[in-house]
This record gives C-alpha cells, structure tokens and sequence, in this order.
C-alpha cells in the first residue's frame, strides 16, 4: 500500500547530496502550475519555489510574468504517496526568495532542505498555518486544505505580500492580480451552497479525507468509517471487518456518490469503486495534484461541477 504523505515522511541523505523520502508526487518536475520547465531565473523575477504544483499555479495567477516557480511535486500521473527530493530541489530552495508549503505534516520535507539549503531570508507561506485550522478534539487534521476556497483566498494574500516583499516595484500588481483570483473563487462558493440548498444532509462516501473540505462546504455527510479511510491514507491495510461496512455502504445504497483519490489507489480502494458501481452509485474521482492541462480554478470548478453532477442537480 501507499504512504501517506500526512503523517509519514522518510528521510534519507546520502553522500551524494540529499535524498529525501516525501508525500505526494513522483520525479521532480520544475514549471509554473502543470509542471513545465522554468527558465532560469533572473534578477528582474522572483524565484519561489512550491511543494506542489497545486501552489505552483496560484502563485503563477498572482505574480504572472514577475515570478519563477519550481513545482516540486507536480506529475498528476503518480502515485502522491512517495515522492523522492533531489539536489536540484534543494538548489531551488536555497536560491528561492518566497517558499509555499502545505504543512500540517504533508510535506514536511521542505522545512529540512530548507534548513539544508542555509537559506533563512526565504519568506515561507505555510498553507495550514494559514488556514487557522487544528485537528478536532480526539481527531486528525484534515490537511487537504486547498479543497477549502476560503482558506485558498487567505493564501492568495500571503503570497501577494509575500511576493510584494520580495519585489516591492511590483507589489500594487500582485495586490490586484490576488484579488482577481479571490474573485474567481466566488463562484466555486456559490457552486457549492447550491448543492447544500439542494443535496444538504444527503450522505457521500469517501476513500481518503482529500475532499471533504469540498463536500463539506456542500453540506454532505461523510458516511465511511473513520477506521477506513484513515487506514488507506496511512498506507495501512483495512481490517476485513471495517472492509465489509464500508461495501456495505454501497451495496445497502446508503450513500449517494462515492469521492474517491484516484491518485491512491489500491486493491481495498478498488473494491469499494467497484461495489459503488455495481450499485449505480456515482463516481467522483478527486486527486490532490493538478492534472495535466488545467490550472486551480479550472480543476476545481471540474471537481464541484462533477460532485453536482454526481448527486443530480
């Protein structure tokens, strides 16, 4: 099974440079959101560098033509769960004047090739930090926080000011660019309190909590067992008994779409898309990098319409 890149994050360093074990992601890809190489940065730019291409692509909305972005993770066709950092990464950071992480454990490996890379002017944006939100009593934190818009509108704010610091000539368009973007999140919003008007209280399942900032917002009730889906985001096997009430939610039609990662997927995953199909439950397949041709706003409002869809408008 996979490894989780919330809570389970290896390091190795050899000889050679550094070599480090993370979540999410797959070989190295530099580029500005999908992935695609940078240019060399130059002084009339800024370089920053994002743990993933998710962050890659709102900092490209934001500083436009006035940034040089490094996504480090950003191969939409790999398993997220294990991801293998460079030298060419650590070089990224260590020249990098404004740094975006996730946090909340997802990838720590950017706060040790920070430290490795004795860059300490860097500005870090670290997105849960932002978000203000904390692991419910007794709980885990949910760190998928770039499913949550409100959360995202805060981000595009640290790193306008961030970028603004970084290049004070250009901050007032980093300022107007941020607010542009907020205002395209308007509408993911609106998406989903329609779908709580009309779907509030109706019952979803899910594989792993990657969505459900989303469907939350949406008023949709998670039905899988916790036992369940932490055990496939930890890379843990499911015990037979969880496995079954999980099925059975299907297969009982208790729920009315499963959202699924499709980015972790495994025999145990499998068979819970395959009950769901077999029970003419719809499908919603999410991920937790962008895919290929698309930016944020564009894969999110694919992912809100998709759950709208899903649960019939």
């Amino acid at each position: 099974m996979p490894v989780s890149p919330s809570r389970r994050l290896a390091a190795l360093i050899s000889g050679a440079g550094l070599a480090l074990l993370a979540g999410c992601g797959s070989s190295p890809d530099s580029g500005s959101g999908g992935g695609a190489s940078a240019s060399p940065a130059s002084d009339s730019v800024v370089p920053v560098v994002a743990s993933t291409n998710v962050y890659g692509d709102i900092v490209k909305q934001i500083g436009g033509d006035k940034v040089d972005i490094t996504s480090i993770i950003s191969d939409p066709d790999q398993d997220p769960h294990s991801y293998e950092a460079n030298t060419q990464n650590q070089l990224a950071l260590s020249k990098a004047k404004v740094v975006i992480e996730n946090g909340g454990g997802y990838d720590d490996f950017i706060d040790r090739m920070l430290k490795s890379g004795n860059n300490p002017s860097a500005e870090l944006i670290n997105a849960v930090k932002v978000s203000g939100k904390t692991a419910p009593k007794g709980g885990e934190l949910n760190e998928h926080v770039w499913y949550d818009f409100p959360t995202v509108a805060k981000i595009a704010d640290q790193i306008a000011a961030a970028l603004g610091k970084a290049d004070p000539a250009s901050a007032a368009t980093f300022t107007k660019n941020a607010e542009t973007f907020k205002a395209k999140l308007t509408p993911l919003e609106t998406k989903e309190a329609d779908i709580k008007k009309q779907h509030g209280g109706e019952a979803i399942g899910i594989t792993e909590p990657v969505p459900l900032y989303m469907t939350e917002a949406a008023g949709l009730g998670n039905k899988t067992p916790e036992e369940f889906s932490e055990a496939i985001e930890e890379g843990d096997d499911v015990s037979p008994k969880i496995l079954q009430e999980t099925l059975a939610l299907y297969s009982g039609k208790q729920v009315k779409a499963l959202v699924y990662n499709a980015q972790t997927s495994g025999p145990q995953t499998q068979k819970v898309e395959d009950a769901a199909k077999a029970a003419g439950i719809p499908v919603v397949p999410v991920t937790e990098t962008l895919p290929k041709g698309k930016d944020y706003l564009g894969w999110m409002t694919a992912n809100v319409d998709a759950l709208a869809d899903a649960l019939g408008k």
